[in-house]
């Protein structure tokens, strides 16, 4: 029987599941194709590498790991939707929630002394940060907006904010001493295995990464960010900001890099809050309250001290480096979360097009639009917002009814550039040398060193490389579009990618004939420039980059291009055959979760689960030559884009259309479509009755899908919720359950 794996993983897309899971195994049922789950969740995962330690009855299985062995085969076929990138804070409140609900798990230890402790945070780190995705991502992205979401941007257009020529918003970057200045990179010659050292001054060796595995022409990186660098550099960006009397805003990526970019976060608090840390950093470092989990952390932190007159005395430091430094970002003004409150708040790919959307400003404590200072420490793409913001001031908002596309080839598979997010990413523990040395004890790579200084490493294997060429220029030659590689040829990484896609363009077995296609390889600002001007003329560019830039790059156009990203079809054609199918990248939406809870409410758009669910089935059809897929995803597509049209996504406020609601015109018009289609006279006589009782209850359905609105609901959990509460709340409608559980009987 032909299968599709669904994924369940947190807050918003998970409850959005409950509700739209049922409707998918009903239509997908006629087909014969059958929709599997896994639990891919941060709950799940925390259990999942707890299982040995759990009693059998609480158990779960570790359903990435599986997905990871499906993706290297054939026939896979997943629908991943988006999952919590754990920061810490997030972490720690996923555990208290399973052990309240009685799971005997170990508190996280931020400090690990023992053996045990150790243990527990080795098992915790591996589930931190983007854990899911390099596991699924064993193929490149292939991410672009379906036309028929283009055609409704364009015809109903999203707000973006008017700009003032004057505007004092900018990016702040370092110039030395960074990731992208220090870089080294090599191309491995033959099958070998590294080992990366700390040499101190003493000639005493502390291995730090035992035997690393590199293939034949892999692409293998080692880059240092140096900690003095980068406090001079903070420091001088906190007193522009309070000099240009602007707000002073971080963005970094915590989750994705969640090794570095906790550490340099940290940084960033320490320096905003100098004075501080100055007068009680002993106090608050011994305790672990370096700011690497926010100033929300080091806040409650201060609850835990045995003497209250002290933390009263650094609470009221606190206020005071709020008083006297510059104006900074909120996140939430009411609530009084500035940008430095948790890590994963504020997340460098969502963050800045959100910034450029709004006039380039961001929200201060007077819940005030405001010109930002926008801190990106590490210089590597930091650029690409300049190219952006410098264009917007010259040239005014992009129009979203008139601007061109830019879809997006991102080099991913096979944990392509993994920068600052696993096990070659240290925090440099003393003064000395880090070397890279292969098998026979040559020196690749060495970077001088002192302590605290972040040390990171990465590869990129020669098949995905290959890959992602081969796929961009399939891209330029079915579109007709230039394609446009965003490489740098000034940095040590690119420089080597370049030459491996010079040859790949050379090599016809792979790509075929170039001749006619307009392939161009450009750096990030030079590439971005080209671009814009090309968007704001109607015109689509290809834009085909690494894995970091990919994340950046299919966050910033859809925002402009579509008010979200979440509304993009991301496909990832698996190396082995199979394909993965994300559900677009508008995260997890912590904050429509909180608006369920409060109001009963889901304002979470399910587009990127139905436009993935289409491509899905028709990935059936090459696979299985099953003919009936191909039909259901047709009519999807047809229905989909009717509730565009006719405006039937959620709203934002209770009294309209949730999601939900959006879930009822789905199969509503879903089942029309297939009952109205000639190709399989079969499928049209199940769903003719099927569409007749929708419409005809159509009443009954919304009065029972909005009886509720307005009143707390319960989910019997947050990260761990209760299947029976949770499917009561997201299914509140029996009369079309009825209608959706009878299809999926017959």
């Amino acid at each position: 029987m032909a299968k599709i794996i669904y994924t369940r993983t947190d807050e918003a897309p998970l409850l959005a599941t409950y509700s739209l899971l049922p409707v998918i195994e009903a239509f997908a049922g006629t087909a014969g194709v059958e929709v599997e789950t896994r639990d891919i969740s941060l709950a799940a995962r925390i259990l999942a590498a707890f299982d040995d330690l759990l009693p059998a009855e609480q158990r779960v299985d570790d359903a990435l790991a599986e997905l990871g062995e499906i993706t290297k085969t054939p026939d896979a076929n997943i629908i991943k939707l988006p999952n919590i990138s754990a920061s810490v804070p997030q972490l720690k409140a996923a555990i208290a929630e399973l052990q309240a609900d009685g799971y005997a798990l170990p508190n996280f230890p931020d400090e690990p002394a023992t053996d045990e402790e150790k243990d527990a945070r080795a098992r915790y780190d591996s589930v931190k940060g983007s854990a899911v995705n390099p596991v699924l991502r064993e193929g490149n992205s292939d991410r672009r907006a379906p036309q028929a979401v283009k055609n409704f941007a364009r015809k109903h257009p999203h707000t973006m904010g008017a700009w003032d020529k004057d505007s004092r918003t900018n990016v702040a970057t370092m110039t030395e001493g960074d990731f992208r200045h220090n870089e080294k990179s090599v191309i491995i010659d033959g099958d070998d295995t590294l080992q990366i050292r700390l040499v101190a001054a003493d000639g005493t060796v502390t291995v730090l990464k035992e035997s690393l595995p590199v293939l034949d022409k892999e692409i293998v990186d080692a880059t240092v960010l140096h900690a003095a660098a980068l406090d001079g550099f903070l420091a001088a960006q906190v007193a522009r900001a309070k000099e240009e009397g602007i707000l002073f805003s971080a963005h970094l990526k915590a989750t994705m890099m969640k090794v570095s970019d906790p550490i340099i976060f940290g940084h960033v608090v320490r320096a905003y809050f100098a004075d501080v840390f100055a007068q009680y950093g002993d106090e608050l470092l011994s305790r672990g309250l370096n700011g690497e989990n926010g100033l929300a952390a080091i806040l409650s932190g201060l609850d835990e001290f045995e003497d209250q007159k002290l933390a009263a005395e650094i609470r009221a430091a606190f206020d005071k480096g709020f008083a006297e430094g510059p104006s900074i970002a909120m996140v939430n003004s009411d609530k009084g979360i500035t940008n430095l409150h948790v890590p994963s708040d504020v997340i460098v790919d969502a963050s800045m097009p959100a910034m450029i959307r709004t006039s380039g400003h961001m929200w201060n404590k007077d819940n005030q639009e405001q010109d930002a200072l926008a801190v990106l420490p590490d210089s590597s793409y930091a650029g690409v917002y300049q190219v952006v913001l410098d264009d917007c001031r010259k040239n005014g908002a992009f129009d979203p009814t008139t601007m061109g596309t830019v879809p997006n080839v991102g080099l991913m598979a096979q944990k392509a550039e993994e920068y600052g997010s696993h096990d070659k990413t240290f925090k440099i523990p003393s003064d000395g040398t880090v070397e890279v040395v292969n098998a026979a004890g040559e020196v690749l790579m060495s970077h001088t060193v002192a302590t605290g200084d972040i040390w990171r490493a990465c590869q990129a294997k020669d098949i995905p490389v290959r890959d992602w060429v081969k796929l961009a220029v399939n891209r330029a030659r079915s579109t007709g579009w230039p394609a446009i590689f965003w490489l740098d040829a000034t940095r040590a990484h690119d420089r080597n990618i370049i030459t491996k896609v010079e040859e790949c363009l050379k090599d016809a077995d792979l790509v075929g004939s170039t001749e006619g296609l307009d392939i161009r390889i450009l750096s990030p600002e030079e590439a971005c420039q080209v671009s814009i001007d090309r968007i704001r003329a109607g015109e689509n560019t290809i834009s085909v980059s690494g894995n970091v830039l990919r994340d950046y790059l299919t966050d910033l156009f859809p925002i402009m291009e579509l008010g979200t990203s979440a509304k993009m079809l991301s496909i990832v054609p698996l190396i082995a055959g199979g394909g993965l199918f994300e559900t677009g990248a508008g995260g997890s939406a912590p904050k429509h979760v909180q608006q369920l809870i409060e109001e009963d409410y889901l304002r979470w758009d399910s587009l990127g689960e139905f436009l993935a669910l289409a491509e899905s089935l028709r990935k059936l059809a090459e696979t299985d030559n099953n003919p009936r897929t191909p039909v259901l995803a047709d009519a999807l597509d047809k229905a989909t884009e009717k509730i565009l049209n006719e405006d039937k996504s959620p709203a934002r406020k209770i009294g309209e259309i949730d999601n939900r609601g959006s879930h009822y015109y789905l199969a509503a018009y879903w089942a029309r479509n297939l009952a109205e289609q000639t190709e399989d006279p079969a499928l049209a006589e199940i769903f003719a009755p099927v569409a007749d009782e929708l419409e005809e209850k159509f009443e009954t359905i919304k009065v029972e899908m909005r009886g509720g609105q307005g009143e707390p609901v319960d989910l019997g959990g947050y990260y761990w919720p209760n299947d029976e509460k949770t499917t009561k709340v997201m299914r509140p409608s029996q009369t079309f359950n009825a209608v959706i559980d009878g299809l999926a009987a017959r």
